[in-house]
């Protein structure tokens, strides 16, 4: 396994906080070139002031949101360093309200930012990497990405769809030499169901109990980092029972629905 990024410029997406703060932090202690995006500039200017080495970090300000804006931020990250070695895609927003509460514009949204958001800033760096022979694509996704629990319908199913997509793009490119790591977090102490959206889209603001007792940022990003050194294909990050329903939802289908109804997931 490599022991840093020797030099790789890593563009990082919602890095003003929580999961992307701390990657941030941590990828900037290993010798490479960051780009740091999110919505907040005066956040993302503190991120970039806590990480060693900040004259080798650049913020470039981004709305996944705003469709039309991104294959231009595409382009202005590449022209920072020269290339992307590394695309992080970590933003996104989730969900705490039941499917017969929930508006059809918040499952919209939902796929606008968590899946069409992060797949656009994928197509948009690829052809570049292509023609390198050299790329990485990081989905920050999530545990239930693959598994599926109460209030999170539209959240679960963007992160289900990034997982098709990106599975998709690991073989077709395969012979380009393009990586495609997924990262599946459990519960991370992270204010995500502060800004979460309940079924009218106004935010939660709120932070779960369950995301309270969740793993540290700091702790997250180590294993995260691991990961994307080693060029691992899917990692799972998490408590135990966030890991374990994973393996019962894959070999005891029956045994999952029936946990999931009993666990309370906030």
């Amino acid at each position: 396994m490599a022991k840093d990024f020797d030099n790789k410029v890593v563009w990082i997406t919602g890095a003003s906080s929580g999961i992307g703060e701390a990657l941030a932090v941590a990828i900037s202690g290993l010798n490479a070139r960051l780009i740091l995006s999110a919505r907040r500039e005066q956040e993302l200017e503190r991120v970039k002031g806590i990480c060693a080495q900040n004259s080798e970090v650049i913020i470039l300000p981004l709305d996944l949101a705003e469709a039309d804006t991104l294959e231009a931020k595409a382009r202005e990250a590449e022209g920072m360093f020269g290339h992307i070695d590394i695309l992080i895609n970590n933003g996104g927003i989730s969900q705490r309200d039941k499917v017969i509460n929930t508006s059809m514009e918040v499952d919209r949204r939902l796929m606008e930012v968590n899946y069409f958001g992060s797949i656009a800033l994928s197509k948009y760096v690829l052809p570049e990497m292509v023609k390198r022979k050299s790329g990485q694509h990081v989905v920050i996704s999530s545990a239930v990405g693959i598994i599926s629990t109460p209030l999170r319908a539209g959240y679960s199913a963007s992160k289900h769809a990034l997982h098709g997509w990106y599975d998709a793009l690991r073989s077709e490119h395969h012979d380009d030499n393009i990586i495609v790591t997924l990262v599946c977090p459990g519960y991370v102490n992270t204010n995500i169901s502060y800004s979460a959206l309940m079924g009218d889209g106004k935010e939660q603001n709120l932070l779960d109990k369950a995301q309270q007792n969740g793993l540290t940022p700091a702790y997250f990003s180590k294993k995260a980092v691991r990961a994307i050194l080693k060029e691992k294909q899917e990692v799972y990050i998490g408590g135990s029972l966030e890991i374990l329903g994973i393996y019962v939802k894959r070999f005891i289908p029956g045994l999952f629905s029936f946990m999931i109804r009993k666990i309370k997931t906030v």
